[in-house]
């Protein structure tokens, strides 16, 4: 299956005309919440992902939903393009100025509104961080589990229907967003959802925003659902011989109806990168890293079962992490493999994938992709969130050799025409930004994207919200 053409691996960039009237307008507006330096455009202009474009126009730092109303209107009247910015962790280019425009960076929106504790939901801006939230909360007893590794802001992680190490238990942002407060392209606000478990009242703007990467609205207020701190929370790691055993003991385990809260794989390679750059002395073997939440009862019989499980497909070193520390240690040292990686090669940038099939698949699609990535040469990591089928390489390429950056893009290129093959998707949650919208149209198909752009069409006319993203136009 051929997916796309990768003669072409920058994204086209049309920019668009920002008059100074316009800008003179956002500074009379702003006044110091408007910026203009290079330094602050340059910041906003760029991810994690290996895309070089011209940064903003200018920076509008919004402190309320007055400000972001009254910065999109400003841009509305002129027909500039708006990119919504939060802490800039995006793996997909979601925050670069493509068609150029203005960046709206919320990350000083930032105050937890309402805990309603008995209802167990929160009411944030979109600047707070997961990390953010959780301190906020956790004196009542309760948590917010969507865990994408970064302290992504909630904003971003709504935007791009984040999910992470939590999903194969607490699913990802689409279950655990409730409400949200939206700017339109017009600069209007409107609210979709309520506080309420369920609703069956028109539309589900709630669901079409989550995920919309930026492109139909600016959040700029978030109601999420909580969740009771488990009464006793226990990790373990695992290590096996290969990533095959590693991979069918997560397969037999979620077919077993195990509630596992949090099941991670991580290959030897990346155990390697992960000991040098956390201090760690990890087996540096294939090794699974997993969470159990429940009573203590519940977490002693999960353990065991995940044990005995393991020992079948020759899961040997269990070793276990019961105090805080310990577990944060571990978690902290997962969550790092990514820089644990980059810094292992130092001047690299890292092509991540994102694929997620469906559980039997998995082994045969991750051994494949294994297989051709050793046979490339280059080198990678590879950590996944394999108990929802979800894994992610990292090619680690130097970017001023072109040849590198094409090999690893024909690598991902036949992994997610391998995914797709195996009814699996392109992007398990990072999103499409610029990386996936060729991926995505082979997925979705011409007509499902079509009814994309006529929808996209209706409520941004003129194509100024976070344009050139999940589709071209």
């Amino acid at each position: 299956m051929s997916l796309r053409n990768l003669a072409h691996l920058q994204p086209e960039v049309v920019l668009r005309a920002v008059p100074q009237s316009l800008i003179d307008a956002l500074e009379f507006r702003f006044a110091a919440q408007c910026s203009t330096a290079m330094a602050v455009r340059e910041q906003h202009g760029r991810d994690e992902s290996v895309y070089d474009v011209p940064p903003p126009a200018a920076v509008v730092f919004a402190q309320n939903t007055q400000d972001v109303a009254d910065a999109v209107q400003l841009a509305a009247l002129y027909k500039v393009p708006v990119i919504p910015f939060g802490a800039g962790s995006s793996l997909e280019g979601h925050l670069l100025a493509v068609q150029g425009g203005i960046s709206i960076d919320v990350s000083r929106m930032d105050q937890v509104l309402s805990i309603n504790a008995e209802d167990l939901t929160v009411t944030v801006q979109p600047g707070v961080t997961r990390m953010g939230v959780n301190n906020a909360v956790k004196s009542e007893g309760l948590f917010f589990p969507i865990d994408p590794g970064a302290d992504a802001s909630i904003g971003g992680m709504a935007a791009t229907r984040a999910s992470g190490t939590n999903a194969v238990r607490y699913g990802t942002m689409r279950e655990n967003v409730l409400a949200l407060e939206v700017v339109t392209a017009s600069g209007e606000v409107i609210r979709t959802g309520t506080r309420a478990k369920k609703s069956s009242a028109g539309y589900d703007l709630t669901r079409l925003m989550v995920g919309s990467e930026g492109t139909l609205g600016v959040i700029t207020e978030v109601t999420l659902k909580l969740y009771p701190l488990p009464e006793a929370i226990s990790a373990a790691t695992c290590s096996f011989p290969t990533i095959e055993a590693a991979v069918r003991t997560v397969i037999q385990v979620i077919q077993l109806g195990v509630p596992i809260a949090r099941c991670e794989l991580i290959d030897a390679n990346t155990v390697r990168m992960v000991n040098a750059h956390s201090k760690l002395g990890l087996r540096e073997e294939h090794m699974l890293l997993m969470e159990f939440h429940g009573s203590p009862a519940s977490v002693k019989e999960q353990a065991e079962t995940v044990q005995e499980i393991a020992s079948e497909f020759e899961g040997n070193a269990f070793q276990w992490a019961t105090t805080p520390e310990e577990r944060t240690r571990l978690w902290t040292a997962r969550h790092n493999a990514y820089f644990a990686a980059i810094q292992s090669k130092p001047g690299c940038r890292a092509i991540s994938t994102d694929t997620c099939v469906p559980i039997s698949k998995l082994a045969d699609c991750l051994l494949d992709s294994v297989a051709e990535a050793d046979a490339s040469g280059i080198p990678y990591f590879l950590v996944g969130h394999v108990g929802d089928g979800n894994f992610h390489f990292g090619y680690l390429i130097d970017p001023t050799i072109p040849e590198e950056r094409e090999r690893a893009e024909q690598l991902n290129n036949q992994l997610v025409a391998r995914a797709l093959s195996l009814e699996g998707t392109c992007t398990g949650e990072h999103g499409v930004g610029l990386h996936k919208m060729d991926f995505l149209l082979t997925e979705a198909g011409s007509g499902a994207v079509d009814m994309m752009r006529t929808i996209k069409r209706a409520l941004d006319p003129y194509n100024i919200l976070n344009p050139g993203k999940i589709f071209k136009g």
